[in-house]
Formats: structure tokens, C-alpha cells, sequence
């Protein structure tokens, strides 16, 4: 089944439980800092779970932070769950490497 747009409702929802995370330019984006000797290891971690669900995310790269734009091509660039629960796994993984969410 292919993916759907979440409704504003449901995007609010998620947004909720996605701290740092916002909606810009139409992708759902978030921007962490962590020490910048840390950055490699947390886009090869994102890299990996990217791959494990056949979903990927806009990367930028600037010293210590590490930005990600997510939306589904497959539903016309559309954010989707598919979005919403890689932003989950995105912001466990930069936990997990000791990077904070910028502004939040």
C-alpha cells in the first residue's frame, strides 16, 4: 500500500512527540548538535537505519551539526508516517551519540 499524506491533524499529533522536529519548506526537519568528532558515527548509524527502512532523509553537514529533511517522494513529497517514525528513530540515534536537538 503506498503511503498518504498525514492530515494536519495528524502531523500536529506527531509533532508532539518529535521534539526539535518542525515543518519546513514542506519536509519534516530537525537540526542536532554534537561534538563535531561524533558526526561520522551518527550519519553512519542514521545511514544504517535509513537503509533498514527503505526511507531516506535529506542530510546536511556544517561542523557539529547535522540537519535532516524528511518527506515521501512516493506520495508527492508529501510527509507521511514514514517520515514521522524515521524522525523518531533519527532522534534516538542523536541521543544516543550525544547530540541535542538545536533549539530545543
Amino acid at each position: 500500500m503506498p503511503a498518504t499524506a498525514l492530515t494536519a491533524d495528524e502531523l500536529d499529533q506527531a509533532l508532539t512527540d518529535l521534539p526539535g522536529w518542525s515543518v519546513q519548506d514542506g519536509s519534516l526537519a530537525a537540526e542536532f548538535k554534537a561534538e563535531r568528532a561524533s558526526v561520522p558515527e551518527l550519519y553512519r548509524a542514521v545511514a544504517a537505519a535509513e537503509d533498514e527502512a527503505n526511507h531516506h532523509a535529506k542530510i546536511t553537514i556544517l561542523y557539529g551539526t547535522i540537519g535532516f529533511g524528511l518527506n515521501t517522494h512516493d506520495a508527492g513529497d508529501a510527509i507521511t508516517a514514514l517520515d514521522t517514525a524515521l524522525a523518531a528513530r533519527i532522534s534516538a540515534l542523536a541521543a544516543e551519540h550525544g547530540a541535542e536537538p538545536v533549539g530545543g
